[in-house]
């Protein structure tokens, strides 16, 4: 059968620049193991489980978030509010670890690339300080998402921690934060959806899960890369919100034929949604901003 397939060439080279650069990435069997059991074929019911256990069988904690950037971010997975509606209220305290962040990521190979190209397309200021401002502007100024009294959302925290509303869970795009979620005995896993691109991979670095928040909130469709680090994503979602790729772009990275989607929050450059997914999953999630 044909390929819809239209892969957007120079895009697809910038982010998998990025992910060769990517020495911090997570490797199974090392620093994780995920038990995937069931398999999930419909986003319209969310009360069958597929799987008896977790998707995550362990993570290696010390050696993990020993490392700078993921410390970082782990820092900041509890600073947000995850109801929509609900004011934020941020501290002097989370505002030193929204810097610690930043800082800890630019000292990273993959943002000084990620800024380099950005400089070079001229999208971004090459003073490192005024780029540093402008990530801060994008991930974590707050935002109205919802009818609320102040300011309820943000790009990190829609896309990273995740967002309740009514009987619903959006956002929680990354699988550091759905390991904890789990942990904490806040996710029940109920399965993965079948790949279509790449068959008997050795080491899963693409998924489409389903799961329910607190016994009560669903997540239809989630999906995640697995054992990415927090700057690639940061470096790779940045880069398609500053080029105006608003919507999906056909991309490759390594063997997967991917839709990087991402959409910005009306005329502000903020993220009002952002993730990754196999080419061919991604009607499940279509026009639904999860």
């Amino acid at each position: 059968m044909a390929s819809n397939f239209a892969e957007d060439a120079e895009l697809s080279q910038i982010i998998n620049k990025l992910w060769e650069l990517d020495d911090n990435k997570c490797f199974p069997d090392v620093d994780y193991e995920i038990d995937l059991q069931g398999s999930v074929y419909s986003t319209r019911d969310v009360s069958e489980d597929h799987a008896k256990n977790s998707l995550f069988k362990w993570v290696n904690e010390d050696k993990v978030f020993s490392r700078p950037t993921y410390k970082a971010f782990r820092a900041l997975l509890d600073n947000y509010e995850m109801e929509l509606g609900q004011e934020e209220v941020v501290t002097r305290e989370e505002l030193k670890e929204n810097q610690d962040f930043l800082n800890a990521i630019l000292a990273t190979k993959v943002m000084k690339e990620a800024h380099k190209y950005l400089v070079s397309k001229r999208v971004a200021p090459e003073d490192k300080q005024q780029f540093k401002a402008m990530l801060n502007d994008i991930w974590f100024k707050m935002f109205k998402r919802q009818a609320s009294r102040g300011a309820d959302s943000c790009s990190f925290e829609h896309v990273f921690v995740g967002e309740g509303r009514d009987t619903e869970m959006i956002g929680l795009h990354n699988w550091i934060q759905f390991y904890l979620q789990e942990k904490a005995g806040n996710i029940n896993y109920n399965g993965h959806f079948r790949k279509e691109t790449v068959k008997d991979d050795s080491v899963i670095r693409l998924l489409a899960v389903q799961f329910t928040w607190k016994g009560i909130k669903a997540k239809p469709f989630c999906s995640v890369f697995i054992g990415s680090s927090p700057e690639f994503e940061v470096a790779a979602y940045t880069i398609c919100l500053l080029l105006d790729r608003d919507g999906k772009a056909d991309i490759k990275i390594g063997e997967y034929e991917v839709e990087l989607t991402v959409h910005s929050f009306g005329r502000q450059r903020k993220l009002g949604t952002a993730y990754i997914a196999a080419a061919r999953m991604e009607t499940y999630a279509k026009k639904r901003n999860w």
